[in-house]
């Protein structure tokens, strides 16, 4: 290996940047050089619309019961602040006094949500898992093919990279099975392959078969190399999942592959067991650059999954508030290794998940122990492993200096932010009845079009102002909200409404909200608001640019932390006597993409 060190003169300082030139392995793509993570995508609640038959899945034992003390199947409680849609539990409410409720990896605007944390803490890759064993379930497919189908529309929305990782737990026939569903369903009816966001290394597609070799999975020396070289045969750059002591193994497929990754989750149990281990990854990984292979350690923050093996102790593996895992993050850079698979994004099972999770016990049901963030003495905000991660990608990636404490602050002092998006059955614009009435006269309120709010003037001089309803009901309580910002997507627009003057918005955190429900109403349009012109936006000059605007003091003490939290859009002026519709036409809560809805993001402590 050669290193060359650059140092770049900065306004700050002085950051020393590694440039690696590795004499074996394959140049930087979309895996090598690289942060993956794993992703599950596995989760299904009762009334989530999935073609799934079974109520609730993965959080569960019983699939035919809700999750309830007796009956889980998962020991890291996630933070849903985030998701439009969750789905209510048979727990006791959390510590905070909100509803105990869970997600659905099977709603687009999770995985949505999951991909853009992705793209914020700077995640490369995804790991798409799939595990054969239960593709011969028509249901189970369908769901699996959906996700894998949501995945691809979020990475090419966000930028992201993501490719198949066949799992053969279970899978005593894929050997066959596996060469059919790549055939026919993943570059068949799916044609993931043909995404500008599936992962490819070498110019070749990424494929990962997890489990060669591994104790109590299916196969031998044939059949692992049969499928190997069958997606070779395909042109794809194959990644082996192997066990951790692959290397004492004399089985001949593991010099087959393009890639070995072994398994390292719960190989270890804290930082001596790191460094230990540390050694055996160096010598792997020269290992495979003297065959022409590439090397992808895993890294995790820790391990519990007592919630559904009881015989196991509740936070089995600590995470030592992120100590643990920058462990093996440096481990991984300390072995000038450039690329490194993070186990895994939304693991809530087995307590690995880095996706946001339980601060403490005032975000977890009263009635059942489940692990939160805090378990190691440190209170740790709840995207705090997804900051740790990218920190650590960037210091895999040369891109920051080597050291050994991790620089990730444990929480924030900017709070928490959080999104909503717009209820679609409560958004809608009301125009008056006449030019000097004051009064509401008609309303639209089910259009998905770009223009399903507008706000302006019609040629009959009559105002036209848009509602924007959003459920905040999932704030804490006791929170302190120190920013918020509401978001519209220009969908269309007609004539002038620059001659309008600026754009702004009225709050009102009623129960009902503007009108007597909850409902777009006629009268909405002349309804007292809790604050007026809380909010000035700014101007989309075109069509699918955003208008956002910052709520001051009063909108933010009028943010409803117990349900809805409404808007009325409107201009500052209410026409301009020109006998010509002049409005903006923007994007409502009822359009099918989740990219398009009206947001508000609160941050909060």
């Amino acid at each position: 290996m050669k290193t060359k060190i650059k140092t770049i003169s900065l306004l700050t300082g002085t950051l020393l940047v590694a440039e690696m030139l590795f004499a074996a392995g394959s140049p930087v793509g979309d895996v090598v050089g690289k942060l993956t993570v794993g992703y599950q995508g596995w989760f299904a609640c009762s009334n989530d619309l999935s073609p799934l038959t079974t109520k609730w899945k993965h959080w569960v034992t019983n699939s035919a019961l809700s999750p309830r003390p007796s009956n889980v199947h998962f020991d890291l409680y996630p933070d849903v602040r985030e998701y439009t849609t969750t789905y209510q539990t048979g727990f006791a409410n959390l510590g905070n006094g909100s509803p105990a409720k869970l997600f659905s990896s099977y709603d687009t605007q999770v995985i949505n949500k999951h991909v853009e944390w992705m793209q914020t803490y700077g995640i490369d890759t995804i790991a798409l898992q799939r595990f054969g064993s239960t593709l011969t379930d028509t249901n189970t497919k369908a769901f699996k093919d959906g996700i894998a189908t949501k995945i691809k529309n979020a990475a090419q929305t966000y930028g992201r990279k993501f490719f198949i990782m066949y799992d053969i737990s279970d899978w005593t026939n894929f050997q066959t099975e596996m060469k059919t569903d790549w055939t026919n369903t993943i570059t068949g009816t799916l044609a993931l392959t043909n995404s500008s966001a599936y992962a490819k290394q070498n110019g070749k597609p990424v494929v990962c078969i997890w489990g060669i070799g591994c104790d109590g999975r299916p196969g031998n020396n044939t059949s692992w190399n049969d499928v190997i070289n069958f997606m070779k045969g395909k042109n794809c750059y194959v990644i082996m999942g192997v066990k951790r002591t692959w290397a004492t193994n004399t089985i001949s497929c593991y010099t087959n592959g393009n890639m070995i990754s072994p398994w390292s989750v719960s190989g270890f149990t804290n930082n001596a067991g790191a460094d230990s281990y540390a050694t055996q990854m160096g010598t792997e990984r020269t290992t495979c650059n003297n065959r022409g292979q590439d090397f992808l350690p895993v890294v995790w923050p820790g391990f519990s999954w007592a919630n559904w093996n009881p015989d196991s102790a509740q936070n089995k593996t600590p995470r030592y508030h992120g100590d643990f895992m920058w462990r093996q993050f440096y481990n991984v850079r300390n072995q000038n290794i450039p690329s490194v698979y993070v186990a895994m994004f939304d693991e809530y099972d087995e307590g690995t998940a880095i996706a946001k999770a339980a601060e403490n016990s005032s975000m977890k049901p009263t009635d059942k122990w489940f692990l939160t963030l805090d378990a190691d003495g440190t209170a740790c905000s709840s995207d705090f492993y997804l900051r740790l991660t990218g920190d650590g990608a960037q210091m895999v990636k040369s891109n920051a200096t080597k050291v050994t404490t991790h620089p990730t602050p444990h929480t924030v002092a900017s709070g928490t932010t959080v999104t909503f998006y717009s209820v679609g059955a409560h958004d809608g614009y009301v125009d008056e009845s006449s030019e000097t009435s004051n009064i509401g006269g008609t309303n639209s309120a089910t259009a998905n079009t770009g223009t399903a709010l507008r706000a302006g003037d019609t040629g009959a001089k009559k105002q036209r102002k848009s509602i924007v309803s959003f459920d905040t009901s999932s704030l804490p309580d006791a929170c302190t909200i120190t920013a918020a910002t509401l978001k519209l997507k220009r969908g269309g627009g007609i004539g002038t409404p620059t001659s309008l003057g600026s754009l702004c918005a009225d709050i009102k955190n009623a129960a009902a909200g503007f009108g007597t429900s909850l409902n777009l109403e006629n009268t909405d349009f002349e309804a007292a608001a809790t604050a007026s012109a809380v909010a000035t936006l700014s101007y989309p000059a075109t069509t699918n640019a955003w208008s956002t605007g910052s709520l001051n003091s009063s909108g933010l003490s009028a943010v409803n932390k117990t349900g809805h939290t409404q808007f009325k859009v409107r201009f500052a002026t209410d026409d301009d006597n020109d006998t010509a519709d002049d409005y903006l036409g923007f994007y409502s809560g009822e359009n099918a993409s989740t990219t398009n809805k009206p947001v508000l993001e609160v941050t909060y402590q």
